[in-house]
């Protein structure tokens, strides 16, 4: 017998598929706002949500036999292990910007290995790029400072007060030493240039035998996931949106905020053929 095809739905989760509550753009009346159901609690306090109609399709959707979801993020595991979405256990996840896929909620020590080879070969150490950081932000303007999972560091800035110039002159520092610069939001992003969502997911997919791939997501980290698949969709916000980012195959919500939630799962469901 031959084998049915198999669609692998990476999506990226926080102001894509979930949403906190200064991100979901409730600009409707107050009596027409859709019913939320919290997915992620963090210091005891509800932190992230989808609608209702969004947690019934994602059920659909992880529920067909069809098709394999795939939550994708930069976040760390513990953060993504916070979040508690509707439907079926995801049997593969993506966190730290592929950094670690998760089979069955562990991370996989073969493609850990894969990666630290990788960032071993082509990028100047973590450590040299964090010392780079610290040594030339303004304390004027930086709120905090963090590594993720050993693999990347970011910052948290006022966004009010940073030069414009800055981030371009440590994209400027980085890219020779193999680290890409990205700001969102108030977080600046340094990041080994091997590090990305699409080579995990492509890793996925072959592990899967996933046939055809479908990607969501709304920041610039997942600007190569929607590249990499053969249908993608970002939301009418965030900062891909703001950048005026297009792609040929990559589709925008007529929604925004934690609507566009909904219109990205109904539009999974449709490409893979469950509805």
């Amino acid at each position: 017998m031959t084998a049915s095809p198999v669609t692998l739905v990476a999506s990226d989760l926080d102001r894509t598929l979930i949403y906190s509550s200064a991100a979901l753009q409730l600009a409707m009346e107050d009596e027409r706002a859709p019913r939320l159901l919290c997915v992620e609690v963090y210091n005891h306090k509800p932190l992230s949500y989808v609608t209702e109609t969004a947690a019934g399709l994602l059920t659909d959707l992880t529920s067909a036999a069809s098709t394999v979801f795939v939550p994708t993020t930069t976040r760390t595991r513990a953060q993504y292990h916070r979040i508690r979405l509707p439907g079926a256990p995801a049997e593969f996840a993506i966190c730290a910007n592929g950094g670690h896929i998760l089979v069955k909620g562990e991370s996989d020590p073969d493609w850990q290995r894969t990666v630290a080879d990788r960032l071993a070969d082509e990028c100047a150490p973590l450590a040299e790029v964090r010392a780079h950081l610290v040594a030339t932000a303004d304390p004027g303007w930086l709120l905090k400072e963090r590594v993720a999972e050993d693999l990347f560091a970011y910052l948290v800035v006022d966004r009010a007060e940073l030069p414009p110039e800055w981030t371009k002159e440590l994209a400027a520092w980085a890219e020779p030493r193999g680290w890409t610069v990205s700001l969102q939001g108030r977080k600046i992003y340094a990041v080994p240039r091997p590090l990305t969502k699409s080579a995990a997911m492509r890793e996925v997919a072959r592990r899967t035998g996933a046939t055809h791939t479908l990607a969501a997501g709304d920041s610039l980290l997942d600007a190569d996931l929607l590249l990499a698949a053969d249908r993608g969709w970002r939301p009418g916000h965030g900062e891909l949106a703001d950048a005026g980012w297009t792609a040929a195959h990559v589709e925008v919500t007529a929604e925004r905020g934690v609507a566009a939630g909904e219109e990205i799962l109904r539009r999974f469901l449709r490409a893979s053929g469950v509805r």
